[in-house]
Protein backbone atom coordinates (compact mmCIF):
# COMPACT_ATOMS: atom_id res chain seq x y z
CA UNK A 1 0.00 0.00 0.00
CA UNK A 2 1.34 3.41 -0.71
CA UNK A 3 1.64 5.85 2.08
CA UNK A 4 3.40 9.51 1.85
CA UNK A 5 3.41 11.40 4.89
CA UNK A 6 4.75 15.01 4.85
CA UNK A 7 5.75 16.76 7.62
CA UNK A 8 7.63 20.00 9.03
CA UNK A 9 4.84 22.78 8.43
CA UNK A 10 4.07 25.44 10.44
CA UNK A 11 4.07 29.27 10.97
CA UNK A 12 7.08 31.24 10.19
CA UNK A 13 7.43 35.15 9.22
CA UNK A 14 7.80 36.20 6.06
CA UNK A 15 11.61 36.44 5.47
CA UNK A 16 11.91 32.93 7.35
CA UNK A 17 12.85 29.49 6.22
CA UNK A 18 11.03 25.77 6.58
CA UNK A 19 12.55 22.22 5.46
CA UNK A 20 9.63 20.02 4.68
CA UNK A 21 9.93 16.12 4.81
CA UNK A 22 7.94 13.33 3.19
CA UNK A 23 8.17 10.04 3.84
CA UNK A 24 7.08 7.02 0.85
CA UNK A 25 6.49 3.65 1.56
CA UNK A 26 5.02 0.83 -0.57
CA UNK A 27 6.83 1.26 -3.59
CA UNK A 28 10.48 0.84 -4.27
CA UNK A 29 11.66 4.71 -3.57
CA UNK A 30 14.61 5.31 -6.15
CA UNK A 31 12.42 3.73 -8.79
CA UNK A 32 10.61 7.21 -8.58
CA UNK A 33 10.90 10.53 -9.58
CA UNK A 34 9.56 12.91 -6.64
CA UNK A 35 7.72 16.33 -6.65
CA UNK A 36 6.04 18.77 -3.98
CA UNK A 37 2.68 19.96 -4.65
CA UNK A 38 0.46 22.78 -2.97
CA UNK A 39 -2.41 23.98 -2.42
CA UNK A 40 -3.87 27.59 -0.97
CA UNK A 41 -7.30 28.02 0.16
CA UNK A 42 -9.75 28.36 -2.57
CA UNK A 43 -7.01 27.40 -5.08
CA UNK A 44 -6.03 24.71 -7.39
CA UNK A 45 -2.92 22.70 -6.49
CA UNK A 46 -0.30 23.54 -8.36
CA UNK A 47 3.19 22.21 -8.89
CA UNK A 48 6.50 23.22 -6.96
CA UNK A 49 9.13 21.06 -7.64
CA UNK A 50 10.80 18.14 -8.94
CA UNK A 51 13.56 15.91 -8.71
CA UNK A 52 14.52 13.02 -10.71
CA UNK A 53 15.24 9.39 -9.15
CA UNK A 54 18.62 10.09 -8.26
CA UNK A 55 18.45 13.76 -6.99
CA UNK A 56 20.74 14.48 -10.25
CA UNK A 57 18.33 16.85 -11.86
CA UNK A 58 16.04 19.48 -10.13
CA UNK A 59 13.19 21.63 -11.42
CA UNK A 60 11.12 24.21 -10.03
CA UNK A 61 8.06 26.30 -10.66
CA UNK A 62 8.79 30.12 -11.90
CA UNK A 63 7.29 31.18 -7.93
CA UNK A 64 9.63 29.18 -5.94
CA UNK A 65 12.66 29.70 -7.97
CA UNK A 66 16.03 30.50 -6.11
CA UNK A 67 14.17 30.09 -3.24
CA UNK A 68 13.17 26.58 -2.32
CA UNK A 69 15.25 23.71 -2.87
CA UNK A 70 14.45 19.76 -3.49
CA UNK A 71 16.22 17.18 -2.37
CA UNK A 72 16.14 13.26 -1.57
CA UNK A 73 17.45 10.60 0.13
CA UNK A 74 16.87 7.19 -1.10
CA UNK A 75 18.93 5.36 1.51
CA UNK A 76 16.05 6.82 4.01
CA UNK A 77 12.89 6.90 1.43
CA UNK A 78 12.85 10.51 2.10
CA UNK A 79 11.94 14.07 0.10
CA UNK A 80 12.70 17.21 1.14
CA UNK A 81 12.14 20.46 0.52
CA UNK A 82 14.33 23.39 1.72
CA UNK A 83 12.22 26.87 1.75
CA UNK A 84 14.11 29.74 2.22
CA UNK A 85 12.68 34.07 1.91
CA UNK A 86 8.78 32.99 2.57
CA UNK A 87 6.70 34.99 1.51
CA UNK A 88 2.82 35.12 2.16
CA UNK A 89 1.82 33.68 -0.51
CA UNK A 90 3.51 30.41 -0.31
CA UNK A 91 1.01 29.85 2.53
CA UNK A 92 -0.80 26.30 1.42
CA UNK A 93 -1.36 23.22 2.45
CA UNK A 94 2.18 21.04 0.54
CA UNK A 95 1.69 17.79 -0.29
CA UNK A 96 4.76 15.17 -2.18
CA UNK A 97 4.22 12.64 -4.61
CA UNK A 98 5.77 10.10 -7.03
CA UNK A 99 6.22 9.75 -10.54
CA UNK A 100 7.80 7.13 -13.16
CA UNK A 101 9.24 10.25 -15.35
CA UNK A 102 10.83 13.38 -14.50
CA UNK A 103 10.69 15.94 -17.07
CA UNK A 104 11.88 19.78 -17.68
CA UNK A 105 8.95 20.66 -18.58
CA UNK A 106 6.39 22.53 -15.95
CA UNK A 107 3.08 21.55 -18.15
CA UNK A 108 3.99 18.09 -17.25
CA UNK A 109 4.08 18.14 -13.46
CA UNK A 110 0.80 20.46 -13.65
CA UNK A 111 -0.97 18.39 -15.07
CA UNK A 112 -0.70 15.24 -13.44
CA UNK A 113 -2.70 13.27 -11.70
CA UNK A 114 -2.24 10.92 -9.09
CA UNK A 115 -4.04 7.76 -7.58
CA UNK A 116 -2.71 8.49 -4.05
CA UNK A 117 -2.28 11.86 -1.68
CA UNK A 118 -1.03 12.37 1.93
CA UNK A 119 -2.51 14.72 4.09
CA UNK A 120 -0.29 16.94 3.36
CA UNK A 121 1.72 19.70 5.64
CA UNK A 122 0.29 23.06 6.13
CA UNK A 123 2.64 26.28 5.37
CA UNK A 124 1.66 29.34 6.77
CA UNK A 125 3.26 32.50 6.31
CA UNK A 126 2.14 35.72 8.44
CA UNK A 127 3.40 38.36 10.14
Amino acid sequence: QVQLVESGGGVVRPGGSLRLSCTATGRTFDDYAMAWFRQAPGKEREWVAATSWNGYSKFYGDSVKDRFTISRDNAKNTLYLQMNSLKPEDTAVYYCNQDRQFHYDAKYWGTRKYDYWGRGTQVTVSS
